[in-house]
């Protein structure tokens, strides 16, 4: 399939070319940061409302920036979840200034806790434990909480996954208890089989937990290969690297096809599995990430018909 001419929404009709796709976008999420967003004049010519859409908050980006662009996209009718790194927040007067602004200025009630990516913390926090463990969050309806289909060499730096799995079993239990619903939002990979294999042993241990899976958006290669690099993607980079070694494929855009069909069927033919959800990062714009979702048939629920689950 080829990567669609720029359009905006309203020109694009959904192909719905293979339904169990189609079924398994229902519901995606988008992430965009200040920055990535202000190129956009409106969101509505390519998101539909009620669309879940992450605010990316990478260190350096004022909190004005982030409530912002989190206000304008509330104002626009979209589910506003914005990042709260603990690496980066200095105490819990800040963080509670924050939780403050995002809900007077632009009405949050939805958030991704997660440690961030920088290498020693600023502050108080080094974990989304610990901002949970805070009680600020407690009258939000929504937390996600991230998730590692490969592995995280900054958590297990011997290559296991001891404890990212003790990080989890904790975090099922305060998903237990707590009032908000909960999922693991995960960094994107290349490999549907390995995805699979990771979520199905979650489950084993009892991690209940909901996964909206992380899926890298159209870009072109040289950009993918990149950001995997930087993001730390594990053993699934080598579907780029095969890719990039392929003339005929080198200079054409990836699109993630292949990896939802596959992770599609197995929804279909399971319908209990545990990824409920797809997460999209459009690392070859917001635009061209979008128009994709729709043209493969992904749209979402406006807020007056969303039930708890998907809320």
């Amino acid at each position: 399939m080829s990567l669609l001419p720029f359009m905006k929404r309203k020109d694009i009709t959904t192909s719905g070319e293979n339904p169990e796709i189609t079924a398994f976008l229902q519901d995606y999420s988008i992430e965009v940061m200040p920055r990535t967003a202000e190129k956009v004049d409106d969101f509505k010519d390519y998101l539909p409302t009620g669309t879940r859409v992450y605010i990316a908050h990478i260190d350096g980006t004022p909190i004005d920036d982030m409530v912002a662009t989190a206000k304008r996209l509330a104002d626009d009718g979209y589910r506003v979840m914005p990042h709260f790194p603990a690496r980066i927040i200095a105490d819990r007067a800040e963080l509670a200034d924050w939780i403050a602004r995002y809900q007077g200025e632009a009405g949050v009630d939805q958030a991704l806790l997660l440690a961030g990516g920088v290498a020693q913390p600023k502050g108080d926090f080094h974990s989304s434990m610990q901002l949970m463990e805070t009680g600020l969050f407690g009258d939000f309806k929504r937390l996600h909480v991230a998730g590692h289909p490969e592995g995280n060499r900054d958590i297990d730096k011997d290559g296991s996954d001891h404890n990212v799995m003790e990080a989890l079993r904790w975090k099922q239990r305060f998903s237990e208890t707590t009032s908000a619903d909960m999922a693991l939002a995960t960094q994107f990979a290349f490999e549907a089989k390995p995805m699979i294999a990771w979520a199905d042993a979650l489950r084993d241990a009892g991690i209940t937990i909901p996964i909206h899976i992380g899926i890298a958006g159209p870009a072109k290669l040289q950009t993918l290969i990149k950001f995997a690099i930087a993001c730390g993607v594990g053993p699934s980079l080598k579907v780029l690297q095969k890719r990039a070694m392929d003339v005929t494929k080198l200079l054409l855009p990836y699109e993630p096809t292949d990896v939802l069909t596959e992770l599609a069927a197995h929804k279909a033919a399971h319908p209990d599995f545990n990824i409920t959800n797809v997460h999209f990062f459009p690392l070859g714009g917001i635009k061209t990430n979008a128009n994709w979702a729709i043209q493969n048939g992904g749209s979402n629920a406006t807020p007056a018909n969303l039930t708890k689950e998907n809320q």
